[in-house]
């Protein structure tokens, strides 16, 4: 939420440096999309710019496998995807996925924000940004605080869409059918980590769970980031190998 795929380079570049190919895009209403910033007319349309990158992937890459990675709402989106598409892929890598936040709204602006967005889906919260709740590197925050192309902003519609679908693939963690690893610092402010475990447990032996002590919510922008990475490819590897 509020990011682009520029926020990505240096995770794109260390794998490539190990023979992956990288695929990414800018989700509706971020980036160098068009329209309205943080809105989307139904959640449908967000899964539908996956299904884009996965033909994408194909015809670039015919026949290589595929692994679908997605953090925080984006992790919501890659989980939905593969409990609803069940998507032909190797395997799904998701990070701090917006199941539920770690923090409750105001319950006032809930109520306020449930019926703005029957009335008016694309009022905008701007949310304030603390990239402290994202990562403990310095070099990291003087990133995210010089971004330009990030944003705060989130309608009610997108809102309540991503919000919805969290609680629905907890409910339907069981239905898994792809292996998955999931990933969550136990310092994230951001997103719950206890919903994490929740989706873990429910999901049985398919899904592999790690939490990482003292990491913030982008476990790729951590001081320890590469530990990170090299746990995601030796998961992937295996999962190559067991075919």
């Amino acid at each position: 939420m509020g990011e682009h795929t520029g926020r990505y380079v240096h995770v794109a570049e260390w794998f490539t440096a190990r023979s992956y190919a990288v695929l990414g895009f800018d989700q509706l209403g971020h980036g160098r999309t068009d329209g309205k910033r943080g809105h989307t007319d139904s959640y449908e349309d967000l899964l539908e710019g996956i299904d884009r990158m996965l033909e994408e992937a194909d015809r670039r890459f015919p026949g290589k496998p595929i692994f679908l990675w997605g953090h925080s709402m984006g992790g919501n989106l890659t989980l939905n995807y593969a409990l609803r598409r069940k998507p032909d892929v190797a395997g799904v890598v998701v990070l701090s996925p917006w199941l539920k936040l770690a923090f409750d709204p105001p319950a006032l602006t809930v109520i306020a924000a449930r019926l703005l967005e029957k009335v008016y889906p694309k009022f905008t919260n701007d949310r304030p940004f603390d990239p402290t709740h994202l990562t403990s590197d310095p070099e990291m925050l003087v990133k995210l605080r010089e971004d330009r192309r990030g944003h705060g902003m989130i309608t009610a519609r997108f809102f309540f869409g991503v919000h919805r679908a969290g609680r629905w693939a907890l409910e339907h963690a069981q239905e898994l059918a792809l292996p998955l690893l999931l990933m969550q610092g136990d310092a994230d402010r951001v997103t719950s980590i206890a919903a994490s475990r929740k989706f873990a447990e429910r999901a049985g032996s398919l899904c592999t769970f790690r939490e990482w002590p003292g990491f913030r919510h982008e476990l790729h922008n951590e001081r320890g980031r590469e530990d990170v990475f090299r746990v995601i490819d030796d998961w992937s590897r295996e999962r190559l190998r067991q075919g």
